[in-house]
């Protein structure tokens, strides 16, 4: 009977947080944070030895040893062992590639060495040359927000762990003269959110399908306790960079509590009148999102959540348009950080953002039965609308006029956003590039970017996406998983600017995922009508391609896709949703 009662209080603790604050932490204490981690950690072995080196009188032997998988536990053996052994004059070390960006740490495995209280010197990095660098105040190296380089003293016989950043690269140094260390293990423990892709793309373009899996699979790293920014640099909730994340985790994972704990914890941050994160632009931001969110998820009490705050907020947005129609916005004026220097086109943008809120707001005020708010933002879009800014050829700008509806979309990208191709491209507003390309009917002119822009980062060796990417960086770049050829540019350590120059540039960040969500919405053709998912429009637009293929997560299951195009243009669809769910089909030809 006790046993019984044992196991039924354990599954409670599982199931609850307050229990296991109320029966598993000693009440005195009276500090403690009950959470359940739901983060999963996974143990990785390197998958190749970059580089190694025994300066002078020291040695390495059985490398190859770390290679293979571990167990995670320290043996009495003498048998399958890396040896590194610095001599009186000599250093040992060497460079492990685990073959994709983590995020983590290192957990390392130690035999019966010959010496004791061994230290070595770990550092981790997104690329190559960031692993081999040096934290000198010049390359951007830094340990701003998670340590990536450090000094870890190893146990004699024993197991250590530590670290807690992204990265793919590790490099360890044995320090000390003369010191022996046994090494059986050196593995990545790699701390990921495990949730299932219910989302999927696939079409006869495997570069597309790749770009589709490395958006999804850099969201899912920067979804951790909160939704970051990155995951080595700004693990931060910056509210304006997290709505094309959310429009992946809608696109790929679904519902996740995750995005509204960080939604809400911008808005407990920052009550009116503050601006998110100090921009009145990522005010606006937190708004759409939460429109995003509502007809993916279709949760009202979420939204009855948020109601005094949304009401609030457009009534602080309301006050900042002048008799003219301008907005006159305060705080940090900012769309994206390639953009920074173009304050004309600024302008327009934020101008373009206030007419967006706008027709956002009247649609959230409608859904929260606040219909004299709702009149009110279409007042204020109609006042908006009268003052139309040049975007002086600011592609940021351009994108969120069209989205607007204050500049044409044909206009917009034939005369902006497509001249050039990719050049001026950024990988946080490319997405809103991208949706206006949509919008103006060329796709396949954004299919072609999305291959070019984002296809050119998997080239040199990504795995995720970045903070920032130029496509002027493909000349003579040498590759992030290699150590940078001579005559070949170091694209880590020389490029990058404002916040994020040279290795402080984070290699994974979230704001970069969007052809994921814009794929699975334009080409496969899936486009949210109605709160909930319970209307959907399919509206496939393939351009070259011959067939694509995929599936959409909603509240009530998921919805399979598939299209093919005959020889005379005609796309045929197969489509299968949940009950609840209605399909609209729009007939298309191309």
């Amino acid at each position: 009977m006790k046993y019984f009662r044992f196991f039924s209080l354990l599954f409670l603790i599982m199931m609850d947080q307050s229990l296991f604050a109320q029966h598993h932490l000693p009440p005195v204490w009276g500090n403690e944070t009950a959470e359940y981690e739901s983060r999963t950690i996974a143990y990785i072995a390197p998958k190749r030895i970059v580089w190694k080196s025994a300066t002078g009188d020291a040695t390495i032997s059985g490398l190859d040893n770390l290679l293979k998988p571990g167990i995670g536990q320290a043996v009495l053996s003498d048998k399958g062992y890396c040896h590194l052994k610095n001599g009186k004059t000599g250093r040992v070390s060497l460079l492990l590639d685990f073959g994709r960006e983590l995020q983590g740490g290192i957990q390392i495995v130690t035999g019966e060495s010959a010496t004791h209280d061994v230290n070595i010197r770990v550092r981790f990095g997104e690329s190559a040359s960031e692993a081999m660098s040096d934290i000198d105040g010049h390359n951007g190296a830094t340990n701003d927000h998670a340590i990536r380089d450090f000094v870890l003293p190893l146990p004699w016989l024993g197991v250590a762990e530590h670290g807690n950043s992204g990265f793919r690269f590790v490099r360890i140094d044995l320090l000390g003269e003369n010191t022996d260390l046994l090494l059986r293990e050196v593995r990545a423990s790699f701390m990921y959110n495990d949730l299932p892709y219910k989302g999927s793309f696939e079409c006869n373009d495997e570069r597309l399908n790749k770009i589709w899996m490395t958006g999804a699979y850099t969201v899912q790293l920067n979804l951790q306790n909160y939704l970051w920014d990155g995951i080595k640099r700004d693990r931060l909730v910056w509210i304006g960079d997290i709505y094309p994340e959310v429009e992946t985790v809608n696109t790929v994972f679904g519902y996740t509590n995750i995005v509204q704990k960080s939604l809400d914890l911008s808005r407990d941050l920052y009550p009116i009148p503050q601006w998110m994160n100090g921009f009145s632009s990522y005010s606006i931001w937190w708004l759409l999102t939460q429109y995003q969110w509502y007809m993916n998820n279709g949760n009202q009490e979420y939204l009855e959540q948020q109601h005094s705050y949304i009401i609030a907020l457009l009534n602080l947005l309301m006050d900042k348009i002048g008799p003219d129609g301008k907005e006159n916005l305060d705080g940090s004026r900012f769309l994206d950080w390639p953009s920074s220097t173009n304050e004309k086109g600024i302008n327009a943008g934020l101008q373009a953002l206030m007419v967006l809120a706008m027709q956002t707001g009247e649609k959230l005020c409608g859904y929260l039965g606040e219909f004299d708010m709702a009149h009110k933002c279409h007042v204020a879009v109609l006042k908006l609308r009268k003052y139309i800014p040049d975007c002086n050829q600011s592609k940021q700008a351009a994108a969120l006029m069209s989205l607007a509806g204050t500049m044409k979309a044909k206009k917009a990208d034939r005369k902006v956003i497509s001249v050039g191709g990719a050049k001026g491209f950024s990988t946080f507003y490319g997405y809103y590039m991208l949706e206006a390309m949509a919008k103006a009917g060329d796709y396949q002119g954004a299919m072609n970017i999305i291959s070019q822009y984002w296809g050119g980062m998997l080239d040199l060796g990504a795995t995720t996406f970045w903070e920032d990417f130029d496509i002027d960086w493909m000349k003579n770049a040498g590759r992030i998983d290699e150590l940078v050829p001579e005559g070949k540019i170091d694209v880590h350590k020389c490029y990058g600017n404002y916040c994020y120059k040279g290795f402080r540039h984070s290699l994974c960040h979230g704001w970069a995922s969007g052809p994921t969500s814009w794929l699975s919405e334009y080409v496969l053709g899936v486009k949210v009508l109605e709160p909930g998912c319970k209307e959907v429009l399919i509206d496939p637009h393939l351009g070259n391609l011959e067939w694509v293929k995929g599936s959409y997560p909603t509240p009530y299951g998921i919805i399979k896709i598939e299209h093919h195009k005959s020889a005379d243009g005609k796309i045929i669809s197969d489509i299968s949703a949940p009950k609840e769910v209605k399909i609209i089909r729009k007939s298309n030809h191309e």
